[in-house]
């Protein structure tokens, strides 16, 4: 994780101190990238302090699984979600919030179900019948501006299509989801930090890789988190594909160093990483490239458990508040 503790020093010595909503300062710089290759470097773990794997799991499980709550998240062993749930004032006073533990449709729903709607004049019936055709139901007729229309929904599962296309048509350029869905900003806790997933499987290597852009990034608790995180997705789509994990490229928009975190990472910069870590996926989890079998719905079926970490070496734990 050498590129871990250089991206710290980088925003340390080129980083300028800017204010933001958390009240907080910052130390940040505008656009950061990193990029892993998976089958040489190994799984991008931090080993220069504890990296909350068990937390990790339990936050992506509860995205496949489209969930809302913050109860969901603990549940799953992931506490991260509970003060943006519960402790965040502007979201407190929200009134799209739902009660205690909602969150609102943040990443899993925009990942597994987005909300998409299409309003279509009456007169356009090749248009009404190709929506309806592609899963888009009926759902009232309205005037706009003088016309009628209809008004036809569908959630849509970006993820489930993301699956298809690489078993489908691999050398698509277009294998993408993302979770920044501006009609839902104003009825979420937190607008999606780590918002646009691209695979690109390579058809003749049987290999896959993710480019993962990242809108704002907290360095110290936030990038090792989100690392895992993608990795971790990345090798779970591998495995329902048939394909072998490769490239790993971590784009950054707003590289950010809160103030209290200073002494969390410039004690990690005195430490020596250790040699990466290995992720091993549970047996349980069919394999494309031996069943010959195409089984997407074991994204749903995932448990944390199913995620372990072999070889893991670690320092002490290191600990810093959030910022919410």
């Amino acid at each position: 994780m050498k590129q871990y503790l250089d991206l710290v020093r980088m925003v340390l010595d080129n980083g300028s101190w800017q204010e933001n909503r958390t009240g907080i300062r910052t130390l940040s710089m505008p656009g950061a990238m990193m990029r892993f290759d998976l089958q040489k470097e190994g799984f991008p773990g931090v080993t220069t302090k504890k990296l909350a794997f068990k937390s990790v799991v339990g936050e992506l499980t509860g995205f496949l699984r489209a969930s809302r709550s913050a109860a969901d998240f603990r549940a799953l062993g992931c506490k991260v979600w509970d003060q943006n749930a519960n402790e965040n004032a502007a979201w407190l006073a929200n009134p799209y919030r739902l009660g205690e533990d909602d969150l609102g449709p943040v990443y899993g729903v925009q990942w597994r179900a987005w909300p998409a709607y299409k309003a279509i004049e009456t007169s356009h019936a090749a248009q009404i019948a190709d929506a309806q055709a592609r899963g888009f139901r009926l759902i009232s007729t309205f005037e706009d501006a003088g016309k009628e229309k209809v008004l036809l929904y569908k959630a849509i599962d970006q993820l489930r299509e993301c699956l298809d296309t690489i078993i489908q048509n691999p050398g698509s350029r277009r294998i993408l989801f993302h979770g920044w869905n501006c009609a839902d900003l104003d009825a979420i806790a937190l607008p999606a930090c780590h918002l646009l997933y691209q695979f690109l499987p390579n058809a003749s290597t049987k290999e896959i890789s993710l480019c993962l852009y990242i809108r704002s990034n907290d360095i110290g608790l936030g990038t090792p988190f989100n690392l895992a995180e993608g990795a971790a997705l990345l090798h779970l789509v591998a495995r329902l594909t048939g394909y072998t994990p490769r490239w790993f490229t971590y784009f950054i928009g707003d590289a950010h160093i809160y103030e209290n975190h200073l002494p969390m990472l410039e004690e990690q910069l005195q430490r020596t990483p250790y040699p990466a870590p290995r992720l091993v996926i549970s047996d349980r989890i069919p394999a494309f490239s031996q069943t010959g079998k195409y089984e997407p719905e074991w994204l749903e079926k995932i448990e944390p458990g199913d995620f372990s970490l072999e070889d893991y070496q670690h320092h002490a734990p290191l600990t810093a508040p959030m910022a919410v």
